[in-house]
This record gives C-alpha cells, sequence and structure tokens, in this order.
C-alpha cells in the first residue's frame, strides 16, 4: 500500500512538472505552424527546382539571341540569389559576360548590382563594396540608382555588426545612413522599399519605436510577398527585442522563418535567431531542432559566414541541452535509491532506469564528441577569420595610401601643367611680338632647384598626413642622443626621407636616388649610416619600418 501510495505521488509530481514546462510556450501554435511548414519543406524545394528546371530548358534549346539569353540568365539568377550562393555568383558572372557582349551600360551597371548583392549576401564585404565601386552612378536611371545606394547601405551596415568595433560601428553606421537617405530620396513614399529602407535607418539610429511604425506600415499596408514578408517580420522582430519585448519579437521571427521555408529562401537568418530565442525562454528542444534545421539551410546554401552565424549558436544550445539531460539523469538515479529500498519490484524497476542511464549517457558521450568537433570547426573558422581580417586591414590601408598618393600626383600634375601653360602663353606672346631677347628671361625665371623642393616638401605633407606616427615610432630605434628632432611644419632631412619612400613601397636604391637627386652610392651610405646607429639589427630595421600604421 505504500509503495503504491509512493509510485502515485511520484507520478504526480513528474506530470505537474511536465505542465509547468509547457505552460512557458506562448507561442505554440506558431510554432505549430513552423513544424509544419519544415515537415512540407520538400515539396517548396520541388516546385522552385521544377521552375529551375524549365528555364534551364529554355536556355538550351539554342537560337537565342543575346537580349533573350541575358532575360533568361536573369531569371535563373532571381531563382538561386537566396537559394544557393555558387549557383547564384556563376549566373551573375554569366550576366556581366552577356552584358559586356551587347555592349549595353545599364545591363553591364544591372549585372554588377546582382553580383555585389550576392558577395554581400556571403558575408565577402569588401568584394561587396569593390564591385559596387566600380560602378559609375552618373547617368543611372533611378530604380537602378536606388538599388545600388540600397546595397551600399546594407553593405556598410553589415559590416558595422560584423566588425564590432565601437570606432568603426559608429563609421560604417554613418556611412549606411548616408546611402539609406540618398536612396529614399529617390524612393516614392507609394513603394514597400520606401518603408523598409526607412526602417533599417531607424533601427541602425536606435530610434525604435519609429521603425515598429514603418516596418508595420510595410506588413499592413503594401501585402508583401513571402521573402519581402521574412525580411520585414524579422527587423521589426529586432526592433522589439531592443525594447525588450522578447514575447512579440519571438511571435514576429517565427512567421519571418516560416515565410523563408515556404519561398525556399536558405540565405535567411530568421530560423536561426528562432532558436536563440527559444533557448533564452528556455524551451531547449524546440530551439535545438529549430538551430539543427538552420545549420542545414547554410550548409545548403554554401556561403561561410551563415555557417558561421549558425555554428556559434548550435554549440551554445547542444550544450545546455547536454547540461539538461546530465540533470535529468542524476534525478533519475535519486529516484531509483530511493524506490529500490521499497520491494524487489522496485529493484527490478530500477534495473530497467539503469540501462536507460547507459543509454543515456552513451548518447551523451555521441553528442559531446559532435560538440568537440563543432568547436574545432568553429576554432578554425575563426582563425580564417583572423587571417581575413589582418589581409582586409592591409588592403585598406594600402588603398587609402594610394587613393592619398594619386591625389597627391594628380594635384602636383595640375600645378605643373598650368605653370607650363603660363611659360608657354608668355613665349608665345614674345615670339608673337618678335621680342626674342626676353625670351631667355622668361626661362630663366624658372628655379628649378625652388621646384625640387617644393616638390619634396608637397611629399613631406602628404607622408606625415598618411603616417603621423612615423617620425616618433622612427625615433624609437635609436638612443636619445642620435634621434631626429622634427618640428611642426618642418621638412624631412635626407635620413627620414629615403625611409618614408621604403615605407610607402620604394625600396630599389636607384629609384630613390633618382626621385631624390643624389648617387646610388649617396642613398647606400645614408641607409648604412642610419641603421648603424639603430638599437635594431640590420636585418630587423626594414622590417619595424614597414611596421609602423599608416593614420
Amino acid at each position: 500500500m505504500k509503495l503504491r501510495y509512493f509510485m502515485m505521488v511520484c507520478l504526480f509530481l513528474m506530470s505537474a512538472q511536465q505542465k509547468v514546462l509547457f505552460a512557458k510556450s506562448n507561442n505554440d501554435k506558431l510554432i505549430a505552424e513552423l513544424n509544419e511548414a519544415i515537415q512540407h519543406k520538400e515539396l517548396y524545394i520541388k516546385k522552385k527546382l521544377a521552375d529551375i528546371e524549365q528555364l534551364k530548358g529554355t536556355l538550351q534549346q539554342g537560337g537565342l539571341t543575346l537580349e533573350q539569353q541575358f532575360q533568361l540568365n536573369d531569371k535563373l539568377y532571381s531563382e538561386y540569389k537566396t537559394f544557393q550562393y555558387d549557383a547564384a555568383f556563376t549566373y551573375a558572372l554569366k550576366l556581366q559576360e552577356i552584358a559586356q557582349k551587347l555592349k549595353d551600360p545599364l545591363k553591364i551597371n544591372y549585372a554588377k548590382l546582382q553580383l555585389s548583392f550576392t558577395l554581400l549576401s556571403s558575408g565577402m564585404y569588401k568584394e561587396s563594396i569593390d564591385s559596387l565601386n566600380s560602378i559609375k552612378v552618373k547617368g543611372l536611371p533611378n530604380h537602378l540608382r536606388t538599388e545600388y545606394y540600397v546595397l551600399m547601405s546594407r553593405s556598410f551596415y553589415e559590416l558595422a555588426a560584423y566588425n564590432g568595433d565601437p570606432y568603426y560601428l559608429d563609421l560604417y553606421n554613418k556611412k549606411g545612413n548616408m546611402y539609406s537617405d540618398s536612396a529614399i530620396a529617390l524612393m516614392s513614399n507609394k513603394d514597400l522599399q520606401y518603408y523598409f529602407v526607412k526602417g533599417i535607418k531607424d533601427l541602425k539610429e536606435r530610434k525604435f519605436e519609429e521603425a515598429k511604425v514603418n516596418f508595420k506600415l510595410v506588413l499592413e499596408k503594401f501585402h508583401p510577398n513571402y521573402r519581402e514578408f521574412a525580411m520585414t517580420a524579422s527587423s521589426l522582430a529586432s526592433a522589439y527585442i531592443e525594447s525588450e519585448e522578447k514575447e512579440i519579437a519571438t511571435d514576429l521571427m517565427i512567421q519571418a522563418a516560416i515565410a523563408d521555408i515556404k519561398s525556399s529562401t536558405k540565405e535567411g537568418v530568421a530560423l536561426a535567431y528562432v532558436a536563440d530565442l527559444l533557448y533564452h525562454q528556455k524551451h531547449d528542444e524546440k530551439a535545438y531542432l529549430f538551430i539543427k534545421e538552420a545549420l542545414n539551410d547554410a550548409n545548403f546554401y554554401g556561403a561561410k559566414l551563415r555557417l558561421k552565424h549558425v555554428s556559434g549558436i548550435l554549440p551554445i544550445i547542444e550544450g545546455n541541452r547536454l547540461s539538461t539531460v546530465e540533470g535529468q539523469k542524476n534525478r533519475l538515479f535519486t529516484f531509483t535509491l530511493v524506490v529500490s529500498f521499497l520491494s524487489l519490484l522496485v529493484i527490478i524497476f530500477a534495473f530497467i532506469i539503469f540501462k536507460q542511464l547507459k543509454q543515456l549517457k552513451l548518447a551523451g558521450k555521441k553528442v559531446t564528441e559532435a560538440n568537440h568537433k563543432l568547436q574545432e570547426a568553429n576554432d578554425r573558422l575563426q582563425e580564417t577569420n583572423e587571417i581575413l581580417q589582418a589581409t582586409n586591414n592591409e588592403l585598406l590601408e594600402a588603398n587609402k595610401i594610394k587613393e592619398e598618393y594619386i591625389g597627391y600626383s594628380f594635384n602636383m600634375y595640375s600645378d605643373y601643367l598650368d605653370k607650363i601653360e603660363k611659360i608657354k602663353k608668355n613665349i608665345e606672346k614674345k615670339l608673337a611680338i618678335k621680342n626674342f631677347d626676353s625670351i631667355g628671361q622668361v626661362l630663366d625665371s624658372i628655379n628649378m632647384k625652388k621646384e625640387r623642393e617644393a616638390l619634396y616638401l608637397s611629399f613631406d605633407k602628404i607622408f606625415i598626413k598618411l603616417f603621423p606616427n612615423f617620425v616618433p615610432a622612427f625615433n624609437s630605434f635609436f638612443k636619445e642622443e642620435d634621434k631626429y628632432p622634427l618640428q611642426a611644419d618642418q621638412p624631412l632631412d635626407l635620413d627620414l626621407r629615403i625611409f618614408a619612400l621604403i615605407r610607402i613601397g620604394i625600396s630599389d636604391h636607384e629609384q630613390i636616388a633618382r626621385i631624390l637627386e643624389y648617387s646610388v652610392r649617396t642613398i647606400y651610405n645614408h641607409k648604412t649610416k642610419v641603421k648603424s646607429k639603430s638599437l635594431l639589427s640590420n636585418e630587423a630595421f626594414e622590417s619595424k619600418i614597414m611596421e609602423i600604421r599608416a593614420f
């Protein structure tokens, strides 16, 4: 009788615990819809693939004009752009190839915009911005200019989120806002995109209430398609997350994930965010199922950034799930010990539980091994990301140096052309009046030494602008008595100027001698003299010079 009573109490407590856990979910209806959409996702993919095959069949028939080929490849690109990265990239390149054959500037720029979108979706931000910068915006029709500005704004917004550094976050967001303003200026307030772009800008400026108003207008007024709905609903969810309204945010993010599935969008991140939100609401099992589905989508789409984003969430959810399993194991073991004292029947029951515990331990071991593998993959991705970041920083510095020196060169060439033009006109005037004697005076007025000094001074100014810390860093390689004092606006001396040229990539002795109007031996002797006074070894000195950073 006591045993029966004890068993009833235990079953009651377990039942009550399940009810409490179930009561935590306020999104059951939407989650059921999401599960149903996942179950039917192969049907949506099958339909999409059928549309793709039909387009490919038409393209393979032959006898098509270049214009028809362009249109069909554009449709295939549209099918793949959020579905599969490699195919989208291939068709974007194909569009560029056909546009070049057509020699149609509008189509060439249109194809570049499509390639930029694909690069951006894969997380290749520098390549995306480079592609966009190659487009000549002037002369584009309004709809292409609008698309250009929207892609530019999105590139800088995503670059800001990816970089994370407070300084660059603010800098990139400001650039994104600037391009958003340019796009909005070209749009009509009767268009869906007008309110979506305004909402994104409000979100980046932390104007969350204004962002909500704009995103709600898109959803309520414009009847967006699945893709537009998913983008808007997930953006609106982000505004609610920032406002600490997690329940509403979860509902919206689930709806966005459903729309992504129905439109066969593999590039979307809504499902991963759903898993993250549910995880923080203690719905571990649901979060685990959805993050695995998101990982499948990221693998299918094939872009490293999407895979990295999902892989960053998965170990957290899986680790917490393992912890839950371990907790359940401990509770079951305690329960078995108590019941084992009551009767032989309970001992048999404990034996069954023990077998289940072994299975749980085996499952836990497999989960741990999988987690380790995922962590190793994540570490490799992190290493790759650090290498890419370092490379990106070097490219940014090199590009800035090139931009500054190109501008400097153009200014100098312009000044010299102006001077030559003035001399030419003066000589022509003297020739016209046959005043040959005064031509020599005009030529004598040209002071080549003064011109060279002005040239060197201009070089010094632009170099110090690019490398404001060069002289202090250079001096740190010497004893106090051997340092090179340099006052504000004072030109560089010969030693500093030689190593300034080396820092910007001019290391050949003959080239340096030609630029500075000295012999190769003089340049070599000055370099040797400077290195001999340095605290560094000769081998390390120039390496340290190249490590001095710009800006």
